[in-house]
């Protein structure tokens, strides 16, 4: 929990930080994209692959290397030289993310019986929100505070003593796990998928930046192709020695394979959302860090409460109900939002943000925990860290395409006049309803994906397996309250 905390932190703490960091640094607009997509890219790229890393070596082992990696690349943002540097690390802090959180799933899913890891991902679903309040604050506190003269860069020396932490805590409390049969790294099947994504991600990301060149589109659909082979050849590697990268069997699983798909889709509205909102906030309003870093608070408290309870009171008793109602709540939220920022327009106060972002923070809580748990809830354990690396993979693979996206439904609707990044006060008159507009057309694609959400949860499991009570408890359930048992 402490290593899922960290990268949530390090992730919501640098989009607080986007203003200061392109003006301290010089950074230009490309440059401040690549210092969240390259993270992002770096992570998905590289999770299927450390989540089978961890089956074959041991979860431990691979944690413990993943967490020291992703300390020491925090400290080499955090002493970067200059914009390039920094991109950089942060690519590097991105792999060694991709080798630490596929084990966080893993180890919690091959530790503890099905009957008690709803508890353990209701605590997940609770750090998700603790790291969502925490991110945006701290970071604001540390920009505002200016620690030394050093700007930005605290942002990520913070990580130093939670990581330094993570692998003292790690090296004593987890219990090594690895896959029961001898399995071997498919190199094959790491290039594949890597190439594959990166084919499809990169020209997301680089687009409307490069004017949507021709080999963009080919990359893309080279990638379906290169991510066809991926499937044809881990069948063949299936059969001849049973070691694949990614185990294709678990397709076969209907909770995985639905979960899988609404997790993808969920990761695509979350990057718009969140990169848009930090732009609308700080550029297009002329907020100061601290103030967008404590609107932010009613959401993430949201999150926190809202997934605490999900996993423990409500989907026990209603399944994957809370899951839809999450997604028409969340859905909800946005479009209140919306129709706030064109009621009030550019006078809008954090506390008139305080009502759409706790009914959006509640749905969102309604569905991140139990989303994991109903993904994983019949997965077999020997297959745990390929099941997780392939959830945190599709999510940050959504999350990427959702930043690619960004280029279209937020500046796409801009002039690119006024989408450069200004501190000019006389034109804010310009460029803060300019802002305010793409941020609004930016949530209605949020609550159009959510909606598509929605209705993909059909295809889950209306109660996940992991929500049963274990035998000896089943009887008195049963008398109490019949309709908990499936």
């Amino acid at each position: 929990m402490t290593a899922a905390f960290m990268d949530l932190v390090d992730v919501t703490i640098v989009n607080v930080a986007i203003p200061s960091i392109q003006r301290d640094a010089g950074a230009t607009f490309s440059q401040i994209q690549w210092i969240t997509a390259g993270y992002a890219l770096a992570f998905a790229a590289g999770l299927v692959t450390g989540g089978r890393l961890g089956d074959i070596h041991g979860r431990k082992r691979l944690f413990l290397i993943g967490i020291g990696g992703f300390t020491v690349a925090s400290a080499l943002c955090g002493f970067a030289a200059g914009p390039e540097m920094l991109v950089a690390a942060r690519i590097l802090q991105g792999a060694m993310a991709a080798l630490m959180v596929p084990q966080v799933l893993s180890i919690v899913h091959a530790t503890f019986p099905a009957h008690e890891r709803g508890k353990v991902f209701g605590l997940f679903g609770a750090i998700v929100g603790l790291g969502a309040v925490s991110g945006p604050l701290l970071g604001a506190l540390l920009i505002e505070w200016d620690l030394f003269g050093l700007g930005w860069r605290p942002i990520f020396l913070i990580n130093l003593p939670v990581g330094i932490a993570g692998l003292v805590l790690g090296r004593r409390f987890i219990t090594e796990s690895r896959a029961p049969h001898a399995l071997r790294l498919d190199l094959v099947g790491v290039a594949l998928v890597t190439l594959g994504l990166l084919m499809l991600l990169y020209p997301l990301t680089r687009g409307r930046e490069l004017g949507w060149p021709l080999w963009g589109y080919v990359s893309m659909a080279g990638a379906l192709v290169v991510l066809g082979a991926l499937v044809a050849y881990e069948r063949r590697k299936t059969r001849i020695d049973g070691s694949p990268l990614i185990e294709l069997s678990l397709f076969r699983v209907k909770s995985f394979a639905a979960g899988i798909a609404v997790q993808t889709v969920f990761g695509v509205g979350l990057g718009v959302f969140f990169l848009v909102w930090t732009l609308y906030m700080q550029f297009g309003l002329g907020w100061s860090e601290l103030r967008a870093g404590l609107t932010g608070v009613p959401f993430s408290i949201a999150v926190s409460v809202a997934a605490g309870v999900s996993v423990q009171k409500l989907v026990p008793r209603f399944g994957r109900k809370v899951l839809q109602a999450g997604a028409l709540v969340m859905a909800a939220g946005v479009l209140l939002y919306v129709w706030e920022s064109e009621r009030y327009g550019m006078a809008i106060a954090s506390w008139q943000m305080a009502l759409p972002l706790v009914v959006m923070g509640a749905g969102m809580g309604l569905i991140v925990a139990p989303l994991t748990d109903a993904i994983l809830s019949e997965v077999p354990r020997e297959h745990s860290g390929s099941a997780s690396g392939l959830i945190s993979t599709v999510q940050q693979m959504g999350n990427a395409l959702g930043l690619g996206l960004v280029s279209v439904v937020f500046f796409g609707t801009m002039d690119d006049r006024l989408a450069g990044m200004t501190d000019d006060r006389p034109a804010r008159a310009e460029i803060g309803p300019a802002f305010a507009n793409a941020f609004q057309n930016s949530l209605g694609w949020v609550a159009a994906v959510l909606l598509a959400i929605f209705l993909l949860m059909f295809a889950l499991p209306k109660r996940p397996t992991g929500q049963q009570e274990p035998p000896e408890e089943r009887e008195s359930a049963n008398e109490r309250v019949p309709e908990l048992v499936s």
